[in-house]
């Protein structure tokens, strides 16, 4: 056998290594709605919205509304194939004479976004493919947001990648995606990621498990002998939005 084809048939009987890291441009937007708006732009999205961002190139991810939502808050997730093609996407989106016409009936009796806060993600390579996956019965999500002691976020990782979430699968939580924060200066990115609950509750329980874990013990206290790892953990449960490709 000529030596080109046996190394390519040597190659085929290799396993397929793991998941290339996705290259996209993710972004986070969170949008705080003025008293009574919240319906409007649910409505706006689910009609018009999502159709647009496709019609532009944005890819939908996800679409959640926070169980407690004192603030009349809409989450979504957006991708991108690079940051400029988001800049350009936008605008186009803007400019799109049916976006400005929905915009225009949809805020007649008023405006309906107060705030937009937007977090630009880059996958990190610890990460699930981020694919689309409805469940039913509908699933309850939860966004979690580790920010690091001074250059720490490298041993988180790690010890995602070793430890953290094999042990989040054994206590019945699904990983959904894992990103790090592209941030503006030379601030640490924080580490965000997204799981899957049958229920807030059994969320909660599945972290009560997690815990005490002899496992999970062992785990932390070997990474954090040089210190603290998480200066701040903030979490968001969500219920998805009936048009979401994550449900």
């Amino acid at each position: 056998m000529p030596v080109i084809l046996l190394f390519i048939f040597l190659a085929a009987l290799q396993p397929v290594s793991a998941q290339t890291t996705d290259q996209r441009c993710f972004e986070l937007r969170i949008y705080y709605c003025h008293p009574g708006k919240l319906n409007d732009l649910v409505q706006r999205f689910t009609n018009h919205t999502t159709r647009i961002f496709e019609k532009h190139g944005m890819t939908n991810i996800g679409y959640w509304l926070p169980i407690n939502n004192a603030d009349s808050a809409l989450y979504y997730i957006l991708a991108y194939p690079s940051r400029a093609a988001r800049d350009s996407s936008w605008k186009a989106f803007g400019a799109d004479p049916e976006w400005k016409q929905v915009a225009g009936q949809s805020e007649a009796n008023g405006k309906i976004v107060a705030k937009v806060v937007s977090t630009f993600l880059a996958v990190s390579d610890v990460s699930p493919v981020i694919q689309p996956s409805v469940k039913s019965p509908e699933r309850t999500f939860e966004l979690r947001t580790y920010t690091c002691n001074p250059g720490k976020l490298p041993t988180l990782i790690t010890r995602f990648r070793d430890h953290t979430l094999k042990l989040f699968e054994k206590h019945g939580m699904t990983n959904i995606a894992y990103w790090t924060t592209v941030e503006k200066d030379t601030t640490q990115p924080k580490l965000v990621y997204l799981l899957a609950h049958a229920s807030e509750e059994a969320g909660k329980n599945s972290f009560k498990t997690f815990v005490a874990d002899p496992a999970w013990i062992s785990a932390r206290d070997n990474s954090e002998k040089d210190g603290k790892i998480i200066e701040k953990l903030e979490s968001v449960y969500m219920k998805p939005l009936p048009f979401s490709k994550l449900r």
